[in-house]
């Protein structure tokens, strides 16, 4: 039975409430510097998963080939439409007096959503834990989730512990899917799918400190193509 789906939508939950209770007690020297810290510590993730690659080319190919294929389909693009399109159904229609107000918390919950639910750190902790049932990578996403929901919690409210669902649901769809093609991986395999998201950690990390802002969700098209490209090169280079 899978955890660190669990886990991280408890660490969610939690930090909601706690934010929530905190309000606006939380200095701002704090936010920033915890944001940074969550960067750090997704670069050190990625680092560890990335030396660990069986097979160099393939995990090149495989981020090479994966990004263009997101590129293409403009996948963050799609989702960055979503959020426009829920931020005017929600907008107040009405009260033109409190719209700023309202449409800048929507902006701000909408982002966070995509933030725990979409982020390339979870949808790879969870397969990796699917196939693996090593849930190290979503148990460190849960301490930095945490944090997250406390500060985002501060401004937001109790509404952020609400996030801690649709994350949980996602996250076991995708740990369930990845199970099942297990008995058809092998170490090599494996091994190559981790570096592969070790890269896209590694992005992660270089985009919440500022330093180069990769559209990370047309990334992650390749994780679905890291373990066909592992059996390919193994088959016909070594």
């Amino acid at each position: 039975m899978v955890t660190g789906p669990f886990i991280n939508a408890s660490a969610v939950l939690l930090g909601g409430i706690i934010g929530a209770v905190l309000s606006q007690r939380l200095p701002e020297r704090i936010r920033t510097s915890m944001t940074s810290i969550f960067g750090l510590a997704s670069l050190g993730i990625g680092i560890l998963l990335v030396i660990k690659c069986a097979n160099l080319p393939v995990m090149v190919l495989s981020t090479l080939l994966g990004t263009l294929l997101g590129e293409m389909c403009n996948m963050e693009g799609g989702i960055n439409a979503v959020v426009r399109k829920m931020q005017i159904l929600l907008s107040p229609k009405n009260n033109k007096k409190s719209a700023p107000a309202h449409e800048s918390f929507i902006q701000s919950y909408v982002a966070i959503i995509v933030l725990f639910c979409a982020s390339g750190t979870g949808i790879f902790g969870a397969m990796r834990e699917g196939m693996t049932g090593d849930a190290s990578i979503l148990i460190a996403k849960s301490f930095l989730d945490f944090f997250t929901a406390v500060i985002f919690a501060c401004t937001l409210g109790i509404a952020v512990s609400a996030i801690s669902i649709p994350m949980l649901l996602i996250q076991l769809s995708l740990a369930a899917g990845a199970a099942l093609i297990m008995p058809l991986t092998t170490p090599m395999m494996l091994a190559d799918f981790s570096a592969v998201g070790g890269m896209l950690l590694l992005a992660t990390g270089l985009r919440i400190c500022g330093i180069k802002m990769f559209a990370v969700v047309n990334m992650l098209p390749a994780l679905l193509i890291a373990m066909p490209l592992s059996v390919a090169w193994t088959a016909f280079f070594t």
